[in-house]
């Protein structure tokens, strides 16, 4: 690999990088704040208590902000496929396609229902304003689905062949996008931590509320509404962080073998908490002995493949991997220690928690659950380097080879810049309207 293809390759994976972080939060509350808002209106409708109604039109006013944002982030996604890895694009348009179709059409209803839904709070009857709310919370899932399916399809490839020119051939859409060893595992997975954040992030604003002594019945139901969500997803995703953990040691060992950082194949392999991956053992870490076979197969002696297995230039670049795993992991666990002491408190006295170090854990849980979710798609994307297609198209053979990247990048960089100085212009100004005018 020359030196420039190696530069754009290099500039090529940190602008993807770039826009997967702005977008995937975008992502979260596009699953799961619709829901939320709808959710809200509909204990309104029930009990006729404006305050729910107050809560749903302010968050409404949130919902269509980050929508527009989630709309420039998304295309600059859409257009990087093809500027960026055109010879991905070339070679496997025809499998995927139909996903993208799909997620275009997805899009499109979505965006006429969040104008009719945004714009109908006093033109439509209180219940088919209600019900003009329910496509947007679908499209969203719908559309999300697609591009969950397609990274799915990028870990666990299937429904094709290759020609003698390395084309896809005799392609069954179907089969690649939802036959396949990692579509369900993901999807599930993704829309939990969908919760997680929106939940987490949104009770942390009413959680400084609190602090800075606004605590009416306003702020107390605003916080508890997401915070239940978000304390019943988080003990869930360890049950589904188990499922796809099984699956990852199935159809990916070189990727576990990476997030463990196992030089070699073992029998009654250890997990080490913390530490450093370096010359081909883990320096300063915690050894559990068996925890990693047991984690993997449910057995505490069973065989797990080990980085050895494969060439170096075949294997990806274990800390990282190694250190986005275990940060995801490890916050989840947090999120599902406080989750379960919320649930806890309100199971027993029937009212919030009362304690000033939880409010300070739950304005904390926001942040972190974004830091979380980041860190388990980069475990995701990196551990299956270096294939843009898992053993079949490898990424420095995807990457453009235009001399315009190094522009793109800087473009790029001032473009979300301004995007995030914009979002966080807009919240704020969404935060300090009076309630009144909700």
């Amino acid at each position: 690999m020359t030196a420039d293809v190696q530069n754009h390759l290099l500039q090529a994976r940190q602008m993807q990088m770039l826009s997967f972080v702005a977008h995937i939060p975008l992502v979260c509350f596009a699953i799961s704040f619709p829901a939320m808002v709808l959710f809200t209106e509909w204990r309104y409708l029930r009990t006729g208590d404006e305050v729910y109604r107050t809560i749903a039109r302010r968050w409404t006013r949130v919902l269509i902000a980050l929508f527009a944002v989630g709309v420039v982030t998304g295309t600059i996604l859409s257009f990087e496929l093809g500027l960026l890895w055109p010879d991905f694009m070339a070679r496997f348009g025809s499998v995927f396609g139909l996903a993208f179709g799909i997620e275009g059409f997805a899009f499109f209803t979505e965006a006429i229902f969040v104008g009719l839904y945004v714009y109908g709070w006093n033109r439509f009857s209180p219940w088919w304003h209600f019900a003009s709310g329910i496509p947007i919370v679908l499209s969203g899932i719908l559309g999300s689905a697609m591009v969950i399916a397609v990274n799915g399809w990028m870990n666990h490839p299937a429904g094709f062949r290759l020609d003698s020119s390395g084309k896809a051939v005799d392609v069954h859409p179907v089969n690649a996008l939802f036959v396949n060893g990692y579509f369900w595992h993901e999807v599930v997975h993704m829309y939990v931590a969908g919760y997680m954040v929106m939940g987490f992030t949104v009770a942390g604003v009413y959680a400084i509320a609190r602090a800075r002594g606004r605590w009416t019945a306003y702020e107390r139901t605003a916080l508890a509404i997401p915070l239940a969500v978000a304390a019943l997803a988080s003990p869930v995703q360890i049950l589904i962080g188990d499922w796809a953990g099984r699956d990852v040691a199935k159809e990916q060992p070189v990727k576990l073998a990476a997030m463990e950082g196992l030089p070699h194949t073992t029998r009654g392999a250890p997990v080490h908490l913390l530490g450093w991956y370096d010359n081909g053992r883990v320096v300063g870490g915690i050894e559990i002995p068996k925890m990693l076979s047991l984690l993997a197969a449910h057995s505490p002696n069973a065989v797990v493949q080990g980085l050895d297995t494969v060439p170096p230039d075949r294997r990806p670049p274990v800390n990282i991997v190694r250190i986005a795993f275990q940060t995801m992991v490890g916050i989840g666990t947090l999120l599902a220690v406080l989750g379960v002491w919320f649930v806890a408190v309100r199971i027993r006295r029937r009212r919030l928690p009362e304690s000033r170090w939880f409010y300070r854990s739950v304005i904390v849980a926001g942040p972190l659950a974004l830091i979380a979710v980041v860190a388990g798609w980069i475990t995701t994307e990196v551990g299956r380097q270096p294939w843009v297609v898992y053993r079949v198209l490898l990424t420095k053979d995807a990457v453009t080879r235009a001399p315009i990247v190094p522009v793109g990048y800087v473009t790029l960089m001032v473009v979300y810049v301004g995007l995030a100085a914009a979002v966080a212009w807009i919240l704020r100004r969404l935060a300090r309207a009076p309630l009144q005018e909700a």
